[in-house]
């Protein structure tokens, strides 16, 4: 009996004495934690500098986007106003010409036959013509004497119509000669660069073939649609800012000058025309351009639009104050798709430091470290 109790006493002395030492592992395991959870808030969170925006106070734009292709605002497609042999082509392909530049001269042999044929008939029209208006003359006289009939009188009348309306016919036949003996040869039409010969010397063209192109690179105009649910937006006189494929992150302004009143049956676009300044030549026609019309326009504090929430019920942005984490509702405004940013009318001002991307998960009150900075204000709006 005293065996057993004695077993009994020592079990139970075992007993409390893991009991203790749980205890004791226990209170030492969670010392550790609560020290290294503040260490770790003392060293607070370090994050990258791709998730930190500064809010800028700085123009932006909102309005429908567009694309297009570039074409000359004036270009000329100069075609044979006659058939006939090329004799020159005093131009090539990218060449300068100013008005009036001689572009191709044509064979006029034949044309100038007919010139001098059609000279030789008002010549002898007008010959006729004077004698029938002589004869009139004198007819009329002698009607007057009583030495002619009223016959007579009456054919002179006639005969004098006749070689006038002769002589009309030869002088219109001798202008036309003449016209196509000018146009033999070929001059450009305004000042401009010659952006294609589609001809050489000894081709022969028949009446309306193509022969040169001669385009004016001062002005270019952009072709180009918005969506048809976008089209309140757009007004003619509207700022279109846009960029060109092969001119890199380069921007052209240009402004709309007409709007189509009907929309395309297919793609439901509306096409637009915007002239585009080029006094630099920069531009060239048949490039792809795409960009949008600037409807509205003002100055405000504008952050990416990555360093704003809105999956909830109201806008929010985290916001580094003090070095930490604080969750701030804002007031959105403009928003510019092209270049992804957004105004904010309310919560943010321009210098504020914010977390973007997967940043925006830090718990409001954590102690934020960007690399080596803590809240450092900056002048621009940056992603870096």
């Amino acid at each position: 009996m005293m065996k057993n109790e004695w077993r009994v006493a020592h079990r139970l002395a075992a007993i409390a004495i893991l009991a203790l030492s749980t205890a004791a592992c226990s209170k030492r395991d969670a010392e550790a934690k609560a020290s290294d959870s503040a260490t770790a808030d003392a060293a607070g969170v370090v994050v990258g500098r791709e998730n930190v925006a500064i809010a800028a106070r700085q123009k932006i734009e909102s309005g429908p986007a567009i694309s297009g292709s570039l074409a000359p605002e004036r270009e000329a497609q100069i075609r044979a106003q006659i058939g006939g042999t090329v004799l020159q082509t005093a131009v090539e392909a990218g060449q300068r010409v100013s008005a009036g530049t001689l572009l191709v001269r044509l064979d006029d042999i034949a044309v100038r036959d007919q010139v001098l044929s059609a000279r030789s008939m008002v010549a002898s029209a007008r010959a006729a013509a004077e004698i029938a208006q002589r004869n009139l003359a004198r007819s009329e006289t002698l009607l007057a004497a009583g030495a002619v009939a009223e016959r007579d009188l009456e054919s002179a009348r006639q005969q004098n119509v006749a070689a006038q309306a002769a002589l009309a016919n030869a002088r219109a036949q001798l202008a036309n000669a003449e016209k196509q003996l000018a146009n033999t040869v070929v001059r450009a039409p305004f000042a401009g660069v010659v952006g294609q010969r589609a001809v050489s010397a000894g081709d022969v063209v028949a009446p309306g073939g193509l022969l040169v192109t001669v385009v004016d690179p001062t002005g270019m105009r952009l072709e180009a649609s918005v969506p048809a649910e976008q089209l309140s937006a757009v007004r003619v006189g509207a700022p279109v800012r846009f960029r060109v494929s092969g001119y890199g992150e380069r921007t052209f302004e240009g402004r709309v000058t007409r709007v189509s009143p009907t929309a395309d049956p297919a793609t439901r676009q509306v096409p637009i025309l915007a002239s585009i300044p080029n006094s630099g030549n920069a531009l060239v026609g048949g490039l792809f351009a795409e960009g949008r019309v600037a409807s509205e326009s003002r100055e405000g504090v504008v952050v990416p639009l990555e360093a704003v929430d809105q999956r909830g019920v109201a806008p929010q942005v985290v916001r580094l104050k003090s070095g930490r984490a604080e969750r701030v509702t804002v007031e959105l405004g403009l928003q510019d798709a092209s270049t992804e940013t957004v105004e904010i009318r309310s919560g943010v001002a321009a210098g504020d430091t914010l977390l973007a991307g997967a940043a925006q998960g830090i718990t409001p009150g954590t102690v934020v470290r960007v690399g080596d900075v803590v809240d450092r204000p900056a002048a621009t709006t940056t992603k870096q």
